[in-house]
């Protein structure tokens, strides 16, 4: 065996350990519970296979690249929010918190293996090409999308202002790929929006949660509130896919005077926290409707958790994404970082929203604009991918259960018909999918929450008959 080999081993134990305390400081506690042996053999393995490819691999392989590519593989199979952050990439996610990046502007994810859109942002370069939830982007420029990571896929959609990029698409119905030729532009990431759909009655639409998500929508509260307050208010929570926890618990207590907001609970004692609600200098004493689809995940699911258990708004639209867990971003030695799923989060009332989501207390399905012009109703016909549909993902309470019903199950036909198969649909469960209206024209479910906001007002003033 080379010396380097050897240098090398030492490198990636030392990589390992090195990692295992900076990620979690609990390594001494893992190792407590299994033996020492075993630690060390599960090492010896990953050295073996490290020398095969060292001194067989059909070329020579860079020492960086292979250790690299072995931590991105051991957190990718933890779940699907997990990932190595090299350096550029660590760089890049500290871009998009400050609230503006040079891209197409498209939220993205990987459903069985592909690249899937999960929604455009509104008024982007993507969002005016027409791309839709649910599309899959099965090239980018020459370069297949199969097995691709999102990292990757961000830097191949990113680039200068100004340049183009060349994505194929394929859409349900379709039998043909399309090919989408994109000019990249500059994408602020304004996340708060807002006016007046009628005197008395507001919209604020938050797209994600980012620094200043709260001061501006404190500040957007304010206009709308001048001229003689307001009657009720539309918060458009769609196709947000989240963002920053900070900025959603203050987004929560905005509209909340006290209680608990969320709360998070994981292995450790500081990962469990408990964010309550504070007085407000400036009270918001009027009806409130939050619009939630598939498309709001993540920071958008706490804030409309915490105010549909604490009774403050009524919640319409669609099923939510279901993106229960919390990550924590873990900076490494190399300028680089570890995403690393860390708790579960909780609404008030112990609700756990991984892989199921917040159920709206009225359903109302998004109607395409066409279908309610020519009077036949329907929905959207492309559905969000959802927590529930990526693999790996941490389960929800009831997947749980219905994997050991499912296990039972394949027990006992397995000693009916002495054979370990067991069979099964594969179904997965849909919802309907809505979209947020760029335009001026109210979608229909904006139109249904002004609706239910104008009734609230008049319920508010009839009497109880007195007896």
């Amino acid at each position: 065996m080379t010396s380097r080999v050897r240098a090398i081993r030492i490198a990636v134990v030392t990589v390992i350990v090195t990692a295992a305390i900076v990620i979690g400081g609990y390594q001494v506690q893992q190792m407590a519970r299994a033996t020492e042996d075993d630690t060390y053999k599960e090492l010896k393995l990953f050295s073996e296979v490290l020398d095969l490819v060292e001194r067989n691999y059909v070329q020579e392989v860079e020492p960086k690249k292979i250790i690299y590519g072995a931590i991105d593989g051991m957190l990718k199979a933890l779940d699907p929010h997990s990932s190595f952050l090299k350096p550029e990439d660590y760089k890049e996610l500290q871009i998009e918190t400050k609230g503006s990046f040079s891209g197409i502007g498209i939220e993205i994810a990987i459903k069985d293996g592909i690249l899937t859109v999960v929604a455009p942002i509104e008024g982007t370069p993507a969002d005016k090409a027409g791309l839709k939830a649910n599309d899959k982007i099965i090239k980018i420029e020459d370069k297949s999308t199969k097995n691709m990571s999102l990292t990757q896929a961000v830097k191949l959609l990113r680039g200068p202002k100004g340049s183009k990029v060349t994505i194929s698409i394929y859409r349900e119905g379709w039998n043909q790929l399309k090919e989408v030729t994109i000019v990249r532009d500059v994408i602020p990431l304004k996340s708060v929006r807002s006016k007046l759909l009628e005197e008395g009655y507001g919209y604020v639409r938050i797209s994600s949660f980012q620094n200043h998500t709260a001061r501006d929508l404190a500040k957007a509260l304010k206009e709308l509130e001048k001229d003689g307050g307001l009657k009720g208010l539309v918060l458009d929570l769609r196709n947000n896919p989240g963002g920053l926890l900070d900025q959603a618990v203050k987004v929560a207590d905005e509209f909340l005077e006290k209680g608990l907001i969320v709360y998070t609970d994981g292995r450790r004692k500081d990962q469990m926290l408990k964010f309550n609600a504070t007085p407000n200098t400036r009270h918001h004493d009027y009806p409130l409707v939050v619009l939630v689809n598939g498309g709001s995940a993540s920071a958008s699911e706490i804030v409309a958790g915490a105010l549909q258990d604490h009774k403050r708004a009524i919640i319409m639209g669609t099923q939510t994404f279901g993106k229960g867990s919390v990550q924590t971003i873990i900076p490494i030695d190399g300028n680089a970082a570890v995403r690393l799923t860390t708790a579960l989060y909780y609404t008030p009332s112990g609700r756990s929203i991984q892989a199921k989501g917040i159920t709206p207390d009225i359903i109302v399905p998004f109607v395409p604009k066409e279908k309610k012009e020519d009077g036949k109703g329907g929905v959207d016909p492309f559905h969000f991918v959802k927590e529930k549909d990526l693999e790996g993902h941490l389960p929800s309470a009831d997947e749980k259960k219905e994997q050991k019903s499912g296990q039972a199950e394949g027990r006992k036909k397995k000693e009916k018909n002495g054979t370990g198969e067991a069979a099964g649909d594969g179904q997965e469960e849909g919802a309907s999918a809505a979209q947020t209206s760029t335009s001026e024209e109210l979608d229909n479910q904006v139109e249904e929450a002004l609706r239910i906001l104008k009734a609230w007002s008049i319920f508010s003033k009839v009497s109880a008959p007195s007896e």
